[in-house]
């Protein structure tokens, strides 16, 4: 589980270096928000049925490498044989770790109809762009299969009601308990076991047969 403490997330935002790039990220100045009213989280986008019996609420960071391996593993397991099937409603809240992870969150975000297939996507080649050299090159080549311009791409990097929205949802994981991700609440109680898909059958299925 990646982890991060609070005080020292608006640092590492400032100090992670992005590579020469003609992008003007205004995230890239000050990635945490100015002082003033503070900002709301963004709407949860569901994942499955509203009616479904159980709720899983996931925090997670795109940059967390153990993050990529649930979403490319048991993630795959749960959403065909629960979410899919109309027994679990799941939802992703952004807690980003580091400026890049805030920019990937902020795309996905500027897409809502793309909203998880955005996320699939950039979890699948984590370690294409979030290593790079050059990872907003890479990030924009990602972009560009999820059917972003360069010109929406720039627009949505810029977008500062989303990201202080994001912020404000990383905020809200913080006063829930959360201290690194992922984390993830099945009905409001938080999980910190194993995340393999035999593990969460055993804490979903007497929910759902209850």
């Amino acid at each position: 589980m990646s982890m991060i403490t609070r005080r020292h997330f608006a640092a590492m935002t400032l100090a992670l270096p992005l590579a020469a790039t003609s992008l003007n990220l205004a995230f890239a100045q000050d990635a945490a928000p100015a002082e003033k009213a503070p900002a709301e989280p963004p709407a949860d986008i569901v994942l499955g049925s509203d009616d479904a019996p159980v709720t899983i609420v996931e925090y997670a960071s795109m940059t967390c490498p153990h993050c990529a391996a649930f979403h490319n593993g048991p993630f795959k397991d749960l959403k065909k044989d629960y979410i899919d099937t109309g027994k679990v409603k799941f939802i992703l809240r952004e807690f980003p770790l580091d400026r890049l992870a805030l920019a990937v969150a902020v795309l996905a975000r500027c897409k809502p109809e793309k909203y998880y297939d955005i996320v699939d996507l950039y979890f699948e080649q984590q370690q294409l762009w979030a290593t790079n050299d050059d990872p907003v090159s890479k990030m924009f080549s990602l972009a560009q299969q999820a059917g972003f311009s360069r010109e929406e791409f720039e627009a949505c990097l810029n977008n500062r009601e989303l990201l202080e929205g994001i912020y404000a949802n990383r905020t809200r994981g913080e006063q829930d308990g959360v201290t690194g991700t992922p984390t993830l609440f099945i009905d409001g109680e938080k999980y910190e076991g194993e995340r393999t898909i035999a593990a969460l059958r055993e804490v979903l299925d007497p929910k759902i047969d209850s």
